[in-house]
């Protein structure tokens, strides 16, 4: 059934002015609810087909979500892009609101999408070009598709999402367990009927549940039931675990020859992988480009960037306005210094200088030039916790870390106060030398820029997980751990200092590691230890940070 109601028309208007897309290039629009997609095995998926209403032929935009064709942000696509003269069809994907079948996370989005490509190229009204847009696993809906189909995509568009779900499931071989749990809760409860205060209670519900032993009950503890991906994550969580070689989709960038647009955050959960998709994209001569702004996962202030990027590159692409797609291929924010800069690529040139810990808590230039141990003591029962970073459905980014500096489980260590503002823009990382009571224990390391006034807010982090595969360097029980922390934009002011917190753990955002070397998904009993940090000449303990002069 065609409709073309004034409430559609109203609410794109208002998304064209709260999203800063400028006027429509198309008069009006006309949506086709309920398109019945056949898959091979029987299974009918639901999309909505929005169409401009002087288009009769053309591309298509293709916008595949488990969140409801009908939600505000994925209708929002077919509003806005139709307004831009471009057809786009919202697909709920097998399993969830108008489609059948059962819905296993992203076990079906390679034959699902194909399918639904092949039956889009048959339909009178497309033209047999396709984009694709989203974000998030609406990103990951393009990227299950894009390196295999034939003819290729004509562009897509790739928010905050990457090719490779693995690593942001398990850092560091660590378990993200807060997005983990809160994914897992959200889709356990998406279709239900819920006036808005239980869903409050139920959020309430959820970050009491990341507490739960064993953490493969947390489902249960936090929306009453038993949601199998859950417990997929947690069983699957050893490194050399291949269930999850269904989620890696970048090994093929190559070949990919589509062009691309990614929005990436600072404090996102996809940013790491996310940067490395782009530079391989870049490496392999694909046409793309990325932004990254000061934003956590689904921030709303990152959403106009975001919908306005991928209508640009769609209909540079698609409709040929290629004078939308004059802007460089990086494009990021620098953190406190409150400014876009714009690159060639990524990583942008900058020089890897090392800041070394030192027993007294220093953080200098110099290696320290004695042997010194500063220790903690970690107690799984009473997780060390975190604040702020980048977490799922929550606010993430800066937050004040004074309270979790202040126990007894984290030490750090300071610069002097910077004399000249320094930018940092790239990878950064870590090298910590511990000894550790047990074979099984995390490392946390987090980087805080500190004000004046003592306030901490931190800045990139990264977490190891050793297990007693991760052999000593000598009798002493010495361990080198390097850890991956996040990329980062962030120039430090003149006069903060910058801070670094080495923990046992970043709780829940990280998993709870138990210290008893039992399997992540049913360990129930914990055991306290003690973690010493070495620092000397031949135990340097530091962070990597690549400093930009411009």
């Amino acid at each position: 059934m065609i409709n073309t109601e004034f409430t559609d028309r109203w609410a794109a208007t208002v998304l064209d002015r709260l999203l800063g897309l400028g006027e429509p290039r198309s008069p009006g629009l006309s949506i086709t609810r309920d398109l019945r997609i056949s898959m091979a095995d029987g299974v009918t998926l639901a999309g909505d087909h929005y169409r401009p209403t002087d288009v009769e032929h053309g591309p298509v935009v293709l916008v595949r979500t488990p969140y409801g064709k009908n939600n505000p942000l994925n209708a929002a696509y077919g509003l806005t892009l139709a307004r831009r003269g471009l057809q786009v069809l919202v697909q709920d994907v097998r399993g969830t609101f108008g489609s059948t079948g059962e819905f296993e996370p992203f076990e079906h989005e390679t034959e699902d999408g194909l399918a639904t490509v092949a039956w889009l190229r048959e339909q009178p009204w497309c033209d047999g070009r396709i984009g694709m847009a989203g974000a998030s696993y609406v990103g990951y809906t393009q990227w299950a598709i894009a390196p295999y189909v034939d003819p290729k995509l004509s562009a897509v568009a790739l928010g905050i999402t990457s090719s490779n779900f693995r690593p942001t499931f398990y850092p560091g071989n660590s378990v993200s367990l807060q997005l983990a749990l809160s994914w897992s809760s959200g889709i356990g409860t998406q279709e239900d009927r819920r006036p808005i205060w239980s869903r409050m209670a139920m959020r309430r519900k959820v970050a009491a549940a990341m507490s739960t032993l064993p953490a493969v009950r947390g489902d249960l503890a936090a929306i009453g039931k038993h949601v199998p991906f859950l417990t997929r994550v947690l069983e699957h969580a050893e490194p050399d675990d291949s269930y999850w070689d269904l989620l890696e989709h970048g090994a093929d960038l190559p070949a990919l020859n589509t062009p691309a647009s990614l929005v990436a955050g600072w404090y996102d959960i996809f940013l790491t992988r996310q940067l490395r998709d782009f530079t391989a994209l870049q490496q392999a001569g694909v046409p793309s480009r990325i932004t990254v702004g000061p934003w956590w996962h689904g921030q709303f202030s990152s959403m106009p960037t975001m919908f306005r990027d991928q209508a640009d590159w769609l209909a540079g692409h698609l409709l040929g306005d290629k004078a939308v797609l004059n802007r460089a291929p990086v494009r990021i924010f620098l953190q406190r210094a409150d400014r876009w800069l714009d690159f060639e690529q990524w990583p942008v040139p900058a020089t890897p200088t090392d800041f070394y810990a030192d027993a007294e808590g220093r953080l200098r230039s110099e290696i320290p030039a004695s042997e010194g141990i500063r220790a903690f003591h970690y107690d799984p029962a009473d997780p060390t916790p975190i604040v702020g970073g980048a977490p799922l459905s929550v606010a993430g980014g800066q937050r004040d870390n004074r309270r979790t500096e202040a126990r007894d489980d984290v030490l750090t260590y300071d610069t002097a106060p910077l004399t000249e503002d320094l930018d940092v823009i790239g990878d950064c990382s870590a090298e910590v030398f511990v000894r550790t009571d047990h074979d099984d224990a995390d490392i946390f390391v987090r980087v805080c820029d500190v004000e004046p006034n003592g306030r901490s807010l931190n800045v990139i982090e990264g977490i190891r997980r050793l297990r007693k595969t991760d052999q000593p360097e000598d009798d002493l029980g010495t361990r080198r751990v390097r850890i991956e922390l996040w990329p980062t934009a962030y120039r430090f002011l003149r006069g903060r200092r910058i801070r670094v917190q080495v923990s046992g753990g970043a709780f829940p955002n990280y998993i709870r590691n138990h210290q008893t070397g039992e399997p992540i998904a049913t360990a129930s009993y914990t055991v306290p230890g003690r973690t010493q940090i070495l620092h000397s000449p031949d135990h340097p303990t530091k962070i990597t940070l690549p400093v930009y002069t411009g």
